[in-house]
């Protein structure tokens, strides 16, 4: 292995770019397979999984190590434009509100998955669900008004 990765950072570098993009490229299948609300919820529900399976790289990912500088960019960079069809979509049939950026919900979802004490995966996903829900009660609310 250390043939490839010379260093821990770059196998470690390389697992969470695979990662990432394999998180990305689920978004135009998921839109190809669902009505758009779904296809959204589905990816978000994807991406948090991605988030909790990752916790345990997140020491390694800020320990200062210039392998991991550009990472950041690199996740902005593929699940932005992932993202983004999938929420116009939903926003553009009415489910959910239209107000929020792709940025805002990756963000907001990172937020929702910071481990908590005694709770794992199950618990980032039914906050997640709660987040969705509040898209959508908002998408009618702005209906009926």
């Amino acid at each position: 292995m250390y043939r490839h990765f010379p260093q821990r950072s770059d196998l470690v570098k390389a697992v969470l770019q695979h990662e990432i993009d394999a998180c990305a490229d689920a978004a135009p299948a998921l839109a190809a397979a669902h009505e758009p609300g779904a296809a959204l919820a589905n990816w978000l529900h994807r991406y948090t999984e991605f988030l909790a399976t990752k916790r345990g790289l997140a020491t390694a990912l800020h320990s200062g190590d210039p392998a991991f500088d550009a990472l950041p960019g690199y996740f902005y960079q593929r699940l932005e434009p992932a993202l983004g069809p999938l929420l116009d979509a939903a926003a553009a049939t009415g489910e959910i509100r239209a107000d929020i950026s792709a940025r805002d919900l990756l963000r907001a979802v990172a937020l929702l998955c910071t481990p908590v004490s005694d709770e794992g995966i199950a618990y980032s996903q039914r906050m997640v669900t709660l987040l969705i829900d509040g898209l959508r009660y908002a998408a009618e609310l702005q209906r009926s008004s």
